[in-house]
């Protein structure tokens, strides 16, 4: 029984119980406790085999085996996951980042070499919207009845 609890033994401690149910019948509870306070719960699942003494003596070990083995491969997977996870986020942090200076750099561009700038438009040239505008236009009021003369 204890070389198959080596392998769970190895990063945790195990707490094994063992109570009388009844005359014939005993309950063994096997509850692995949390390596690090942020570990999956799944990890600290407990498992328990009720059955006789010689039921135990004969199959607990290999029970506790495959217990073992589904234990290293949840905590496996649970790893790999998460590494997947973080690695996605931090790909996606780097591209953020990647575009947000794209926008910077772009919003710094200096203007097209392809128009002129304003201040370089030649005297003879027509003038431009903004210099129409300069001149108000002739003050009319309008209404919705037909203005009458004095």
């Amino acid at each position: 029984m204890f070389v198959e609890l080596m392998p769970i033994l190895a990063g945790r401690t195990v707490l094994i119980t063992v109570a009388k149910v009844d005359d014939h019948r005993l309950r063994v509870n096997v509850i692995p406790a949390q390596a690090k306070a942020d570990e999956n719960p799944a990890l600290a699942t407990p498992l328990t085999f009720t059955g006789t003494p010689e039921e135990l003596d004969a199959e607990l070990g290999k029970h506790l085996a495959g217990y073992v083995q589904t234990h290293q491969q949840t905590a496996s997977t649970l790893a790999e996951a998460k590494a997947t996870l973080e690695a996605a986020a931090k790909a996606a942090q780097e591209e953020a980042r990647r575009k947000a200076e794209e926008r910077k750099k772009s919003a710094q561009k200096p203007p097209d070499k392809c128009s002129p700038p304003a201040s370089a438009q030649p005297s003879s040239a027509a003038p431009s919207a903004p210099e129409t505008v300069t001149s108000p236009p002739a003050m009319v009021t309008l209404g919705l009845f037909p203005a009458s003369a004095p």
